[in-house]
């Protein structure tokens, strides 16, 4: 390794090691390396950073944002708890699949995994507990069930992967499906074998056909945004971006004129929490883009792929390190910046071992969004933790179990692509 790229590195882990946070991190190395290692001048960094915020790509992801915020103000989330339970909270362990499952229909809406911890680990994490499930238990199904908010489409991650790779984001977010089925049916799976091995909690009674339907229609217009969501995007009614406005609109009106349980004086803070949101977002967009920049015109890109091309033969060795190497980053670095940065370092990388980069994509993000419960910097870990009063040590310990039934869907759907790229194909949606 070249000296002047071991000082950045030195920079870089020097300051997350002191806690500065990462988009500082990835802004003052940048600054480093350009001033130190280029002689471009330094205007070109500034213009850098306006120009990674002034994508018109990022909307979708700004308005899905608004979207999660209304209906975390509303009525919205409990309506899809309370459906969610009375499809399964009658089995073994069935509020804890409840969980797990509206976990996923609101990972359906909202496309953020943080959003998914608070509006629905807020709610299911006490009535969990109040039904005799184990602390440990509980806190380690609503730790790691929020993943899905990313991995089951529409998700930040995706459309940052699509925005710097060029892929369809279409054929991107069908291909998120299958592992998001699967990583939900395997969790509730693992519900139901420690519900029969752990008895003592309570169990709600098996609904009437009349109790059903009454949750049915209660949820109705809640069930179906997500359903307006795709229907309309892979009917080619309208784009990913129009989806995100119509999602919002849609979330509005029913709260505001259905549900009726937002009002217009509360519309306001719902905007601003959105804004502040967005704006963090866009920080590390912004930080992220600056590094990334530098990493470009270091050619640092093409000197790791042709490094690693020269050391790995074989596909299945390449796919398994750059997961396990993705695994580590998780545990430092959040799914937008290391989205951001390790993209363009991995596309020339995909062309050597002939890997599809839509399959790839799909890889990443499960991989990132795992990377929000593994410690010493899983989001999520700390978020649920300060809901019980628990530390960082428990609430990992608790999270475990459900991490490795997820790694092991990962791991799964890296050696078998056409798994998941058969959908998108099937709908007419380029993937290759």
């Amino acid at each position: 390794m070249e000296p002047q790229y071991l000082l950045i590195l030195v920079v870089l882990l020097g300051a997350m090691a002191l806690t500065v946070p990462v988009y500082l991190c990835l802004f003052f190395t940048a600054l480093a390396g350009f001033a130190l290692f280029t002689d471009i001048p330094l205007i070109f960094l500034v213009q850098t950073l306006f120009r990674s915020m002034d994508n018109f790509a990022l909307i979708v992801v700004l308005f899905f944002i608004l979207c999660g915020n209304i209906m975390t103000s509303g009525s919205i989330v409990h309506k899809l708890i309370r459906f969610a339970n009375v499809t399964v909270g009658w089995l073994p362990g069935g509020l804890a699949m409840a969980g797990v499952m509206a976990c996923a229909m609101f990972g359906a809406i909202s496309g953020s995994t943080v959003a998914t911890v608070v509006a629905i680990g807020g709610f299911m994490i006490p009535a969990l507990i109040e039904n005799n499930y184990e602390e440990s238990f509980t806190l380690g199904v609503m730790t790691t069930a929020p993943n899905l908010g990313i991995i089951i489409p529409p998700s930040i991650t995706m459309i940052l992967y699509s925005m710097v790779s060029s892929c369809s984001l279409e054929g991107l977010f069908l291909t998120g499906f299958v592992p998001g089925l699967t990583i939900t049916v395997a969790m509730c799976g693992y519900c139901y074998i420690w519900a029969k091995r752990n008895p003592g909690f309570k169990a709600a009674p098996m609904p009437t056909f009349t109790e059903f339907w009454a949750a049915f229609k209660d949820g109705f217009w809640s069930l179906m945004l997500p359903v307006v969501i795709f229907a309309g995007i892979f009917s080619g009614a309208f784009t990913a971006n129009e989806a995100a406005v119509v999602a919002c609109v849609y979330a509005l009106v029913v709260e505001l004129f259905i549900h009726k349980t937002t009002k217009w004086g509360g519309l306001k803070k719902i905007m601003v929490n959105s804004a502040v949101t967005s704006a963090s977002l866009l920080i590390i967009v912004a930080g992220a883009t600056a590094f990334g920049k530098y990493l470009t015109i270091e050619n640092i890109p093409t000197k790791l792929s042709e490094l690693i091309v020269g050391t790995i033969s074989q596909p299945w060795v390449f796919l398994l390190i750059m997961q396990v190497w993705l695994l580590v980053v998780g545990m430092f670095m959040d799914c937008i910046s290391a989205t951001l940065i390790l993209t363009p370092i991995f596309l020339p990388m995909l062309e050597k071992f002939e890997i599809n980069a839509v399959h790839f994509g799909l890889l990443m993000t499960i991989n990132l969004a795992i990377g929000y419960t593994t410690p010493p910097l899983g989001v999520s870990l700390y978020i649920t933790g300060a809901m019980r009063n628990k530390d960082l040590i428990y609430v990992s310990k608790a999270a475990m179990p459900w991490i490795i039934i997820q790694i092991s869907v990962l791991m799964l759907y890296t050696y078998w692509p056409s798994a998941v790229l058969w959908l998108p194909r099937a709908m007419g949606w380029s993937v290759d």
